[in-house]
């Protein structure tokens, strides 16, 4: 694979939108101008938005304790699943906070989203920058391998040696996707600046600094409940959040009539609302989900705060043409490994053997 940019700034880098006259009715308003109304952060929203996740989450958090610590299997187990989503809501949060978009002012957005990245184990400045470097090269085979899923073509999977198959096999594998890759990804990979290491001190602070916090608040949670208490009431909440945000990760992007291409050809606005899913989620998940799902909007204009992401909808209806996957639509995604250039679908391995 080509080597991929590094980002050094705080900032995301400025993507310039253009009208999209391929798919969506032409227009003299570019989509830049479109999304402009939406983008402005609201401090009373986004307080109140805070506050309906944090707060039921550190109850649902109380709750799995005591129905641990007095043997209620039953309401610890009922308990886990909204606990474990209302987590995946805290890290949409931090994502917004780290596009600048859940709160008017950088500061206010940088020190919510560190705080929540205790919770969330994902080291809040490093990952922005990671994230950063997605959503300015989604889509780009010629800048692939920072923040995204791997994908190969067709041609470069059969140019891979028989273990650079296997590999890149068991790497697509669901099992290993959504079930070591979590753990791998928040547990391991999130814990040092792996792949950052030389690129200077800011990689270092920010991963450093969230292993601190981390420390501090599972210390103190231990000295009240005990070791094993806590790791049986955190732990579980922890992976099952992982794996639900790789999967939402996961399906953003990796579906049958997403979008790639090399330099010459990449269109940063095609890779918006081509290779960016609009995942219709019903309503109850997209709350929890805190919108992610309506994707291809959010790679147009990530400065829009996902408490938008609706209004862009309502207002915008063609849009819900574009990339939508339902959840049932979805799952069948998960087949899919290899970016096929002359079908320019994404394909499974099945598929590109027959092609």
């Amino acid at each position: 694979m080509a080597a991929n940019p590094r980002y050094s700034g705080s900032d995301f880098p400025k993507m310039a939108i253009v009208n999209a006259p391929f798919i969506l009715p032409k227009s003299t308003e570019s989509w830049q101008q479109k999304l402009s109304r939406y983008r402005k952060p609201e401090i009373s929203r986004a307080v109140f938005e805070l506050l309906v996740t944090a707060v039921p989450f550190a109850l649902a958090w109380l709750a799995m304790f005591y129905a641990f610590h007095n043997g209620h299997a039953w309401l610890y187990a009922l308990l886990l699943l909204p606990a474990s989503l209302l987590l995946v809501r805290l890290f949409m949060i931090q994502h917004d906070c780290g596009h600048g978009a859940f709160l008017p002012g950088k500061r206010s957005n940088d020190w919510t989203g560190r705080l929540i990245s205790i919770l969330t184990l994902a080291p809040y400045d490093h990952w922005r920058r990671c994230h950063a470097a997605h959503h300015a090269t989604s889509g780009n085979l010629s800048r692939r391998g920072v923040g995204d899923i791997d994908t190969l073509t067709v041609a470069e999977y059969r140019g891979r040696s028989r273990w650079g198959r296997l590999w890149y096999r068991l790497y697509r594998n669901p099992l290993v996707m959504f079930g070591i890759g979590p753990l791998y990804f928040f547990g391991f990979k999130s814990r040092l600046p792996f792949g950052f290491m030389r690129d200077g001190w800011k990689p270092w602070v920010s991963t450093m600094a969230t292993n601190v916090g981390i420390i501090a608040f599972a210390a103190m949670a231990i000295s009240m409940m005990g070791f094993w208490t806590f790791l049986s009431v955190h732990l579980p909440i922890v992976i099952v959040a992982a794996t639900i945000g790789v999967w939402l990760f996961y399906v953003q992007h990796q579906f049958e009539e997403t979008y790639w291409a090399f330099d010459g050809g990449w269109n940063i606005q095609e890779a918006a609302l081509q290779g960016s899913s609009y995942y219709d989620l019903p309503g109850v998940l997209r709350w929890f989900t805190a919108n992610i799902g309506v994707h291809h909007v959010h790679h147009l204009s990530s400065r829009v705060p996902y408490y938008r992401l609706q209004d862009v909808m309502r207002d915008h209806p063609d849009l819900k043409k574009l990339g939508r996957l339902t959840l049932l639509e979805s799952l069948k995604s998960v087949r899919l490994a290899l970016w096929d250039e002359k079908t320019r679908r994404l394909v499974s391995f099945k598929d590109a053997r027959h092609n």
